[in-house]
């Protein structure tokens, strides 16, 4: 794709448009498809660029396991999720994003690097992170038969820097050293991925900018505290995490000699989203070794929290062949899906460019960004996965989501019931469980990933539940 300038990359809330007398040749689903307006200048995918045989999965007869990613290679994929996914970006940027997948590809196959990430994630990290039984959790949803699921944690809260965003943002730092860059670009919400890019650069001795929206930073200061003693130069940007996300690309592509994005969500253009889900996939592997050792077999159903879909995708990957068990993503449902003040792009958005992929999108009428809300400032992204776009529609995941009430809710009773803090964006994974246990058989082993430690929303939780009562 050609731009007539690099800066007009990801300007605001606008995808990089192309101008009438550009034609771009895209593989999108099994066709090739030539258009002269791919974008129409918001972000959203021009309704004559869409092959009609594939704008819906039902017209597919082959089964899920056949179809399931489209791609070149099982392991690692072309990018392409059935529509989803892709490279929407300038052609200079191009030749950046060909070098990181070899990168990448090469670090998977490179036994040295394996070896001393594992010793990292091991020594440094904390792993494995323990599969916890919520015994009172699991008390508290028995029906009055004395029945229901067991109710495990995945405990990704106990990992250095309070989340599951190190074990990306650790790996992701090596390739960038191992690459010789010296300076890392990161955008953070929620501000964890922020401390692990921190942490990890701090570590590996590179320099570190992280971008992060005013809104965030007045929500999460704690964590900017923790940026600034790390090391991190942390600088605002008006808005909010998409908001920082554009600008830390702009940065980026100032200086793609020196400078790394280190991205740590399963969004953008190709490879990223593949690298962040493979180097969060550690949560998956785990978990069935960790089920396999307490009841010896697999879960029953798996239940995380969506705003991008890192830690979805990180718990979910693992088991997509393993029909049997339920993938169940929970996103932010805010004040209400009819509210127009929610996250819940998976349940409300429609298809479109966003970041440089094509994904569900929380657009208007007029292909404007939809500024999305959620308590949980991690989960408040208009766009989302293009897996897990593609799982939504092939049927293999299913979606549900958790008001900002139900949240806190969550969050207080978590803490009641296990002396458990977990963070906002986790806690609506765990809402869920309100409607998921009364509908499940005697027994059934549900694991919700805790994916983040929740004192950082203390104080949030606190004014929100004082000014509710």
């Amino acid at each position: 794709m050609a731009c007539s300038s690099m800066q007009s990359f990801f300007l605001g809330s606008h995808a990089c448009p192309v101008s009438g007398h550009f034609t771009l040749k895209r593989k999108i689903g099994h066709s090739s498809v030539n258009c002269a307006h791919v974008l129409d200048g918001h972000g959203t995918l021009a309704a004559d660029c869409i092959p009609v045989e594939t704008t819906h999965f039902g017209t597919l007869k082959r089964s899920f396991t056949e179809r399931k990613f489209e791609i070149e290679d099982r392991e690692l994929g072309n990018g392409k999720f059935g529509r989803f996914g892709g490279k929407f970006v300038p052609e200079t940027l191009m030749t950046c994003l060909n070098n990181l997948e070899t990168e990448f590809k090469s670090v998977l196959r490179d036994s040295e690097f394996q070896a001393e990430l594992a010793t990292a994630l091991r020594d440094y990290v904390g792993r494995e992170t323990p599969l916890y039984f919520a015994k009172r959790l699991t008390e508290h949803y028995k029906n009055e038969n004395g029945e229901g699921p067991e109710i495990y944690l995945k405990r990704e809260d106990l990992n250095h820097g309070g989340a599951h965003k190190i074990n990306n943002a650790l790996a992701q730092a090596m390739i960038a050293k191992r690459m010789g860059r010296t300076s890392i670009v990161a955008a953070t919400g929620a501000g964890q991925h922020g401390v692990a890019t921190a942490a990890a650069c701090s570590k590996l001795s590179l320099d570190c900018t992280i971008f992060m929206g005013t809104k965030d930073i007045e929500k999460q200061y704690s964590n900017v505290v923790l940026m600034e003693l790390l090391g991190a130069q942390v600088k605002s940007v008006h808005g909010n995490f998409k908001d920082a996300t554009s600008e830390a690309i702009r940065n980026w592509v100032g200086d793609l000699e020196s400078n790394y994005y280190l991205s740590g969500t399963v969004v953008g253009p190709h490879p990223c989203p593949t690298m962040v889900r493979e180097f969060q996939s550690v949560i998956g592997k785990e978990t069935r070794k960790q089920a396999m050792e307490k009841w010896g077999g697999k879960p029953d159903v798996l239940v995380a929290c969506v705003g991008s879909g890192s830690n979805a995708l990180g718990l979910f990957h693992e088991f997509l062949d393993d029909q049997d068990v339920r993938l169940v993503g929970v996103e932010a449902g805010g004040f209400g899906l009819d509210s127009g003040l929610h996250s819940a792009t998976l349940a409300r958005g429609e298809l479109g460019v966003y970041h440089g992929a094509m994904c569900y999108l929380l657009q208007d009428d007029d292909g404007q960004i939809v500024g999305p809300h959620s308590i949980g400032v991690g989960l408040e992204y208009p766009g989302v996965s293009p897996e897990l776009s593609f799982l939504k529609d092939a049927g293999r995941a299913e979606f549900y989501t958790a008001t900002d009430g139900e949240a806190l809710e969550a969050y207080k009773l978590l803490c009641r019931m296990e002396g458990i803090f977990p963070s906002l964006e986790a806690s609506h994974a765990l809402a869920f469980l309100e409607k998921l246990c009364p509908t499940l058989p005697n027994d059934t082993k549900v694991i919700v990933n805790c994916s983040g430690r929740g004192d950082k929303d203390a104080a949030t939780v606190l004014s929100s539940l004082k000014s509710n009562n």
